[in-house]
């Protein structure tokens, strides 16, 4: 079991470093009028960290989405994705994944390593109750064929 916790962490680590280092290779570069003008404050004096986070989100154009992209790993399942605690934490939700992923998946019940799952943060409760009920009386599941009930399901307003 410690070498999965040292694998998983490891991976983290990795993960955490790749998006670090594309941050970096996609950082523009200062325009020529900008970098050779007086810096804003002083060498050696420090702005403090609250007027750092204002600057950056009052120049933010576009709202930040409230979804989320889940990277499917080998062996999971929209269940168990849909019961992690940062997803739903309630395996019985996994019907809204499927529905807002419906383009990129054919079967709920087979979804595959590096699929990148949108995961929608701001469902009413109405949809989350329909998404409940859904897998709650599903019925049977087979792979391959989308079932009856999904396609049901999938055609429903939200």
């Amino acid at each position: 079991m410690n070498d999965v916790n040292g694998l998983c962490k490891a991976l983290g680590a990795g993960l955490v470093s790749v998006a670090v280092l594309a941050g970096c290779a996609g950082a523009k570069t200062v325009p020529e009028d900008v970098a050779e003008s007086e810096p804003a404050t002083p060498a050696g004096e420090l702005v403090p960290a609250a007027e750092l986070i204002a600057e950056v989100e009052s120049t933010e154009s576009e709202p930040e989405s409230t979804d989320h992209i889940h990277v499917v790993a080998a062996g999971e399942h929209l269940w168990g994705i849909a019961g992690y605690t940062h997803i739903y934490n309630d395996p019985y939700q996994w019907p809204a994944i499927f529905k807002r992923n419906r383009a990129q998946i054919n079967d709920a019940d087979l979804i595959y390593p590096g699929q990148e799952l949108v995961i929608q943060r701001d469902l009413t409760e109405d949809q989350i109750q329909r998404a409940i009920d859904h897998a709650r009386t599903r019925g049977a599941w087979s792979l391959g064929p989308t079932e009856e009930s999904d396609l049901d399901y999938l055609s429903g307003a939200d």
